[in-house]
């Protein structure tokens, strides 16, 4: 999706995927050390990224969009955190490399020319040891129409993640049908993916 497509969404009021971080991230939170790096990967208005840094980590929230970041700002004041934020296509960013602790990647679905570039770049982000917190929408979710891309070539499976992520150790890989309530475009039952991958302690 184009950042004008992000920049209209995130224009509209209240926050499209409320405020409240998503359930699968919150259910890995004892993974979490409190001072150590976050990068929150196309965070949105910032609701994953916030919920990070309350949990005491130094986090960096990316986005292309402008007005989805300034709401991260927004939330994170509101919740008495500091946020670093960077407006980036990620496509072309400068992926920083053996930085970060934690990698959250929560519905974030790259088309498949550069897909497997992207997640070997947020393998590369992560210090040796680092953990990757991942969730997106299989095909089947085109079935229930809760959320997500309408398209084919941006839906994961765990076969695709399980070839993307070859490295480290996988300490979860499944595919799930689960509730959402995450805001007016991410509500009802959904067909998802989740992942979560220590890279490993040599690189």
């Amino acid at each position: 999706m184009s950042r004008e497509f992000w920049d209209s969404r995130f224009a509209e009021k209240g926050y499209a995927y409320g405020t409240e971080p998503n359930d699968f991230l919150v259910s890995q939170k004892h993974l979490l050390k409190s001072g150590t790096k976050a990068l929150a990967v196309a965070d949105g208005e910032g609701r994953n990224g916030v919920w990070l840094a309350q949990q005491g980590l130094d986090v960096l929230s990316v986005d292309q969009s402008a007005v989805g970041l300034a709401k991260t700002r927004e939330l994170a004041a509101q919740r008495g955190v500091s946020i670093r934020t960077e407006q980036t296509d990620l496509t072309t960013w400068k992926w920083p490399e053996n930085e970060f602790d934690v990698v959250a990647a929560i519905f974030i679905h790259f088309p498949s020319a550069v897909r497997a570039q992207m997640h070997a770049r947020m393998v590369a982000a992560l210090k040796p040891g680092g953990v990757l917190i991942l969730e997106a929408f299989t095909p089947k979710q085109l079935e229930y129409k809760t959320g997500g891309p309408q398209d084919l070539d941006r839906l994961y499976t765990a076969d695709m993640l399980r070839n993307d992520f070859g490295m480290g150790e996988r300490l979860l890989l499944e595919e799930a049908i689960t509730g959402l309530s995450e805001g007016p475009y991410h509500h009802g039952q959904s067909a998802v993916v989740r992942l979560v991958l220590r890279k490993p302690s040599g690189g």
